[in-house]
């Protein structure tokens, strides 16, 4: 989105006394990113208005050669303090007052016309920042053109090449000294139309919950609460009408009218024409406004170059004609979207005698030619607006090609309407439009603005308004939050008194009331985002800056939380099946396709679907994890691997497991294991992990069939922990295109956390104080086992450490090596590397030798080992 600092400045006249610099720093930390800042100044640099004093064409070509008045252009003094030019090029400018000469191929140049003149030195603008176009003094055609005048194209405010830019000759504009002058020849087009200009990129994603920031008059509103100003409605008006959105026009008195009645205040009354509106479900349309407007010959497009054209430009809109112009000046500046149909398009698809507006569902596979040419097949989340039930628009995205204004119409339907930013969402998903409108749309438009908004286009298009029709069926109540001071002082760790609050909040359109201590605070109808407390104490927190909270450290106290014991869990799983077992961790999407969960036999039904999946690839929340490793096991068997073993840890969740307390499907934490090895090597991994776990004497049975995917007389389950095991059905296997046999293991991890052994559950402990090393060589008899010796090491540890009243220290014994001479030698050399440490104090020498003795003593008594 784009946002014109000028736009800024003249609905908040306090940001002018602001350095750009630091306006710009406060609006990024307070408000929104700001991405970038684009300087217009420097891209209409040397353009100024001229008039074309003679224009004569050139024989035997399409060029004119053309005389044109540059006014007072003085390039010695620098008068305007805006040219750029050498001391060569200001040589080819003819003096004060003389008349330059131009060569010009456009068919619409004429004598006595107000054109845009690039002086040379300029850059042509369609080419400002990559080709860096400058221009000179060249021949054409044997006669020399000192620059040239600019069409639209190539002062990058249009497409239209068609001709050269017309300048309204009684144009006003206010100048550098706020004085309200005329154009005329030797102005700068910069200043005429305000291009001295800084336009703010600003990063949508950050306004997502914030519509109201989304047009022009949202977005200074929170400026000046950022600046501790009083934002003025006043100045809520339109300078090429008499129209307004003003204060009042939100008030929630204004926006109850029934259907066919005008809100009082907005000007709009019942006409004589008829129109009947049906909203079919509130949810998909809250409010639906709209007026039919006798344009006569107002839709005849000016031929001049308009501050609205400008206006759009700097948005980064274009202009198209001159009501679709109207409906983008408006969207931009309230953040409301418009359309117009054409009416008598509009009755022919319909029929009857009057307009009948239907707003519903579409029905699935309904199709619609929209204004881009292209027909959509709609789905059943879409919006339709139709003419007696026939569609003529995707509501909030596009009109449609059936009731397009075209150059004969005469009369239109122009709506002004809110519709359910999910459903548009999953339009634009759907059908990949991502228009201004249907951006606006899908962050949650106020209903409250639609009749205000739609007042204003009819006053700037101009026309008669002959009917209008409002249909609100349930309107919005303002939210209302009760909070103390204290509250949001509490929160922020502040100081901010009653009245800094009150001010604060004020500024920027909400009405408080005081009750005692307690604040009674309404909020304005279009801030949709404030429901509860915290709402508040952010809005306050927000505007009056975080980074002037004063920094404290916390006076609660330090306290670590303890390791969660699933993770824990998940955390050795990892170091047994990677570390130990060489087996691959994947992360697959916990979605899955309804053909792959029919390919492996679940039940569908009992899956949760996802209503704006991303891909139709992944529509369903998943009930195990296997089928998806089954795919990945798939991708490497045709990549050419032929031995591995894949496993993931991951959620899982079926509509059958119910709800939670928050009515939030329950959710289950599973491990799944594949290989392509057999059923003996898939079980002595399995084996491998539980033993690991602390599980002793571990008894396999006949399958209970849990999972749909397995063999019946090819899996088992182990009773105690609960694991479900076995062969993949051939069947599933062909289905998936998987050409060898495959075995596979899942395990509910919530269910097998509660049946650890205590010693696998424990947590390893840490100490604060620092750690020994010492590394221990052993000489025992050839037929000692290692973890016998190891045993002795550990068992040596814990006896020191009673005797010495040291605490149950913290030990670390790790293998280094086993060294025997000769396969049939009476002794080997065991090697450890042994880490110990107190969790009372720093051991001292001595009582570090002290250990060590009683390691000695252990290992001599228990393996009869020598140390060496």
């Amino acid at each position: 989105m784009r946002i014109s600092l000028n736009e800024i400045k003249k609905l908040v006249p306090a940001a002018a006394k602001v350095d750009t610099d630091e306006l710009i720093k406060l609006i990024g930390s307070r408000l929104v990113e700001v991405e970038g800042k684009i300087d217009l100044s420097a891209k209409y640099q040397n353009a100024y208005i001229v008039k074309v004093v003679e224009c004569e064409p050139i024989p035997e070509t399409h060029l004119h050669l053309c005389q044109v008045d540059a006014g007072d252009i003085s390039f010695s003094d620098r008068k305007l303090g805006r040219a750029a030019l050498s001391v060569s090029e200001k040589d080819d400018i003819p003096a004060s007052k003389s008349l330059v000469q131009v060569v010009c191929g456009a068919p619409n140049v004429r004598t006595g016309m107000l054109a845009v003149w690039l002086a040379p030195g300029a850059i042509v603008p369609q080419t400002f920042g990559e080709e860096n176009f400058k221009l000179d003094v060249r021949k054409l055609r044997g006669y020399e053109s000192h620059g040239m005048l600019a069409g639209l194209d190539e002062l990058d405010l249009g497409d239209d090449h068609s001709g050269i830019v017309e300048i309204n000759p009684h144009q006003k504009y206010i100048d550098s000294s706020n004085t309200e002058q005329e154009v005329k020849p030797g102005d700068t087009f910069a200043e005429v139309f305000d291009l001295n200009d800084i336009i703010l990129d600003i990063e949508n994603k950050s306004l997502t919950h914030r519509p109201d920031t989304f047009g022009l008059i949202g977005f200074a509103r929170e400026v000046a609460g950022i600046l501790g100003v009083k934002f003025d409605d006043n100045r809520n008006c339109y300078s090429q009408t008499s129209g307004t959105v003003s204060r009042e026009a939100y008030e929630p008195s204004e926006v109850t009218a029934a259907h066919n009645n005008g809100p009082a205040g907005t000007g709009l009354k019942k006409f004589g024409e008829s129109i009947s509106i049906t909203i079919s479900d509130t949810t998909l349309c809250p409010r639906y406004s709209c007026a039919v407007i006798e344009m006569s010959d107002a839709l005849s497009d000016d031929k001049y170059l308009t501050t609205a054209d400008i206006f759009l430009a700097k948005a980064g809109m274009r202009g198209i004609s001159k009501i679709v112009d109207v409906t983008n000046y408006l969207m931009l500046m309230t953040g409301q979207p418009l359309h117009a149909f054409d009416y008598d398009k509009f009755m022919r698809v319909g029929g009857g005698k009057s307009p009948k507006i239907i707003v519903r569902a579409a029905k699935d596979g309904e199709e619609l030619q929209l204004l881009d040419g292209k027909t959509i097949k709609c789905l059943p989340h879409d919006i339709l607006i139709t003419s007696n039930d026939i569609p003529v628009a995707l509501a909030g995205a596009m009109g449609g090609a059936n009731t397009e204004i075209d150059a004969a119409t005469s009369r239109i339907i122009l709506e002004s309407a809110t519709f359910s930013l999910y459903n548009l969402r999953k339009t634009q998903m759907s059908h990949g439009i991502f228009s201004e409108a249907i951006t606006r749309f899908t962050k949650g438009q106020p209903a409250s603005q639609t009749v205000p908004v739609l007042e204003t286009a009819i006053s700037m298009l101009g026309g008669k308004a002959v009917g209008f029709a409002d249909s609100y069926p349930n309107p919005v109540t303002p939210s209302v939050v009760k909070i103390t001071t204290d509250n949001i002082n509490n929160l922020l760790g502040t100081k901010y008194t009653t009245d800094q609050i009150i001010k604060t909040l004020e500024n920027v359109g909400f009405v408080i009331g005081t009750d005692g201590s307690e604040l009674s605070i309404t909020a304005p109808l279009w801030r949709t985002d404030i429901h509860i407390k915290e709402d508040i104490i952010e809005e306050v927190g927000r505007l009056l800056g975080y980074d002037n909270i004063p920094l404290s450290l916390p006076t609660r106290p330090f306290i670590g939380t303890s390791k969660d014991p699933l993770l824990n869990l998940k955390s050795t799983l990892r170091n047994i099946l990677s570390d130990k077992l060489a087996a691959h961790e994947l992360l697959t999407y916990s979605f899955v396709s309804r053909k792959l969960q029919e390919n492996v036999g679940e039940n569908t039904v009992d899956s949760y679907e996802i209503v704006n999946s991303i891909s139709p690839e992944l529509q369903c929340f998943r009930q195990s994890i296997i089928p998806s490793l089954l795919e990945k096991t798939r991708d490497n068997l045709k990549s050419g691997y032929r031995d591995f073993s894949l496993y993931e840890i991951n959620q899982v969740t079926k509509k059958s497991y119910g709800f939670d307390d928050d009515h939030v499907p329950v959710l289950y934490t599973h491990l799944a294991f594949v290989t392509t090895g057999d059923f003996y090597q898939m079980k002595a991994n399995l084996v491998a992990m539980l033993e690991s776990l602390g599980f002793k004497n571990l008894q396999f049975r006949a399958s209970d069939n849990h999972f749909p995917y397995f063999e019946p007389l090819h899996s088992a389950t182990i009773q105690a922990p609960h694991v479900c095991c076995g062969e993949i059905k051939s069947a599933v296997l062909k289905r998936l295109k998987i050409d060898q046999p495959i075995f596979a293991f899942e395990i509910s991890l919530d269910q097998l956390l509660p049946e650890l052994p205590s010693s696998a559950a424990k947590m390893p402990q840490l100490s604060k104080f620092p750690s020994v090393e010492r590394d221990l060589t052993l000489k025992v008899k050839s037929d000692i086992q290692f973890a016998a010796a190891e045993s002795a090491i550990s068992a040596g540890l814990a006896k020191a450490s009673a005797s010495q009243n040291l605490g149950e220290l913290i030990t670390s014994i790790t293998p280094v090596s086993i060294y025997q001479p000769t396969p049939d030698a009476s002794t080997k050399n065991l090697s450890f590397h042994l880490d110990f440490a107190s969790p009372k104090k720093t051991l001292e020498n001595t009582e570090i030798s002290a250990i060590m003795d009683t390691v000695s003593k252990s290992v001599k008594e228990a393996v009869g080992a020598e140390i060496v």
